[in-house]
């Protein structure tokens, strides 16, 4: 057969004899540690990964028939990009087969900060009956501003379309790319309008850190702010410098600066331990493209792109 991949994290199985029956020869190893994957890398033509391998130049160095490295998701931070660039190895992601999921979940994200669908229930569990305390803010006639206008980007707006608000969306990459579902817009423009900000950008050395307190103070209301791109984006010591202020009303994270939370360091600790205390913050636990059918669709968007790069 030849043309081996390894799969080296949890994948749903049905990539296993899509990839057979397009003719490679696939290893599942899931559980496999940096330094076993070290030491066998060099068989394989491909490797799919997650969240757990980093691809770096140590261990690409390792592979030298390795041709393509598959991302089961949308995120490719997890890579060495610009060392692949001057390898030659294709880079391969899948955000077609999240961004349903992703899109649905920042809706349902939305929905749970505006109305208050976290605290009532919270309460009501503790036999508090509270109306007025828990009156929502609707969608309706807001302007949503969207950063970052690919794949996520447009499936949250897709979502949005039935609410009757505005949504403008800009992306520093793209040109000509408004459509039925948003305004095509500059950063000024969303500073000046937006009452919602979404993120929706990659993980870079350029977005590190760059949606700070001094990014936040350029909106001229204040707002609500969902980030389900990459926690590392938004420093949370400056989203409380925020929420202090009052510029930032409310904030929906599915991602955090450190997602493991039993080796928080002290300040990220502090940091942490701050926003759980406040009822306008909204958790989940970067599950935003991770739905039961994006789990298996990811396969079929990775298979398709792996068979066209082998031409089968």
């Amino acid at each position: 057969m030849g043309r081996k991949i390894i799969i080296a994290d949890e994948m749903h199985p049905s990539i296993m004899p899509h990839l057979r029956q397009a003719g490679f020869e696939v290893d599942y190893m899931p559980k496999i540690s940096r330094e076993e994957l070290m030491k066998v890398i060099l068989q394989y033509e491909g490797i799919i990964i997650r969240s757990k391998t980093t691809l770096d130049k140590e261990l690409i160095d390792l592979a030298p028939k390795l041709r393509f490295i598959a991302r089961a998701g949308a995120g490719t931070d997890k890579i060495d990009e610009t060392y692949c660039a001057e390898k030659g190895l294709i880079i391969l992601n899948a955000p077609e087969g999240n961004r349903d999921a992703l899109g649905e979940h920042a809706i349902g994200m939305l929905l749970t900060l505006l109305n208050k669908i976290h605290t009532a229930n919270n309460e009501i569990r503790r036999l508090v009956w509270n109306r007025e305390g828990n009156r929502g803010v609707e969608i309706k006639g807001k302007v949503i501003g969207i950063i970052g206008y690919g794949n996520m980007g447009t499936a949250f707006a897709q979502r949005l379309s039935g609410f009757e608000c505005t949504v403008m969306a800009y992306d520093k990459y793209k040109k000509n790319f408004g459509d039925q579902f948003a305004v095509e817009s500059d950063l000024a423009g969303i500073f000046r309008d937006a009452d919602i900000v979404s993120f929706h950008v990659p993980l870079t050395r350029e977005t590190s850190g760059f949606y700070n307190y001094k990014f936040f103070n350029n909106f001229t209301k204040n707002i609500y702010v969902i980030n389900t791109a990459r926690g590392q984006i938004m420093p949370l010591s400056d989203l409380i410098r925020l929420l202090d202020d009052g510029k930032v009303l409310g904030a929906a994270l599915d991602v955090l600066e450190n997602e493991k939370l039993k080796l928080l360091e002290d300040a990220q600790k502090e940091n942490f331990t701050n926003l759980t205390k406040r009822d306008n913050i909204v958790f989940t636990p970067h599950i935003g493209g991770w739905s039961f059918e994006s789990y298996e669709r990811i396969n079929d968007t990775l298979v398709k792109k792996i068979k066209t790069l082998y031409n089968t």
